[in-house]
């Protein structure tokens, strides 16, 4: 038998007298990474400790190749975290499974990215009335472009979906105060090239 990750026997050590949610949590993980058969009770017994030693030499690899390549070292908690969701991802045949989501933006979060455009473009922030319609704009995108993940052992890839920063670029830098200040601008940087703004 491989050698076992010490961090991960301890990890096992700690998680035997862990409170009940985070079993339950960790037996769902390896459960869905295939590697726990049975019922999740939230008690520590031996399919679960056999199902973890398991998981140990997953973990032990992944390490190894983070440390050959230069890459983050996980932790026990995230690699068992990481391998519940590619497990839940290819679902019970081991097929490659594909959501579609929507994800809607909501206006104080897309707020700062308006200021910022319009700042760059405009050279100035938008109003209210200016915020809520490019907010609008970018949500009926949103909901008219959901980004589709197809994901399955060991590859993950989306498509689709709306980059607000481009869209935003393109919607306010159409505009006529957009293309006026954006002359302007070049026109000062000409003039400060040829000696006549300083």
């Amino acid at each position: 038998m491989a050698k076992q990750d010490t961090s991960f026997t301890d990890f096992i050590q700690g998680l035997s007298k862990a409170p009940e949610d985070l079993i339950v949590k960790i037996s769902q993980q390896l459960k869905d990474a295939k590697l726990y058969k049975g019922k999740i009770t939230g008690k520590f017994d031996i399919k679960l400790y056999n199902a973890l030693i398991e998981a140990s030499q997953g973990y032990k690899g992944s390490n190894l190749f983070a440390e050959k390549f230069g890459t983050p070292a996980v932790t026990p908690i995230d690699y068992l975290e990481q391998i519940g969701m590619e497990g839940a991802e290819t679902g019970a045949t081991g097929e490659p499974k594909t959501t579609v989501s929507t994800y809607v933006t909501s206006p104080s979060q897309t707020a700062k990215l308006l200021n910022t455009v319009a700042q760059d473009l405009l050279g100035r922030e938008l109003t209210k009335a200016e915020k809520n319609k490019y907010t609008k704009l970018i949500n009926e995108q949103q909901k008219k472009q959901p980004s589709v993940t197809t994901a399955g052992k060991g590859f993950s890839s989306t498509r689709g979906g709306v980059d607000e920063q481009q869209f935003i670029t393109e919607q306010i830098g159409a505009t006529a105060e957009a293309k006026t200040n954006q002359a302007s601008d070049a026109y000062t940087i000409l003039m400060q090239e040829l000696g006549g703004l300083r």
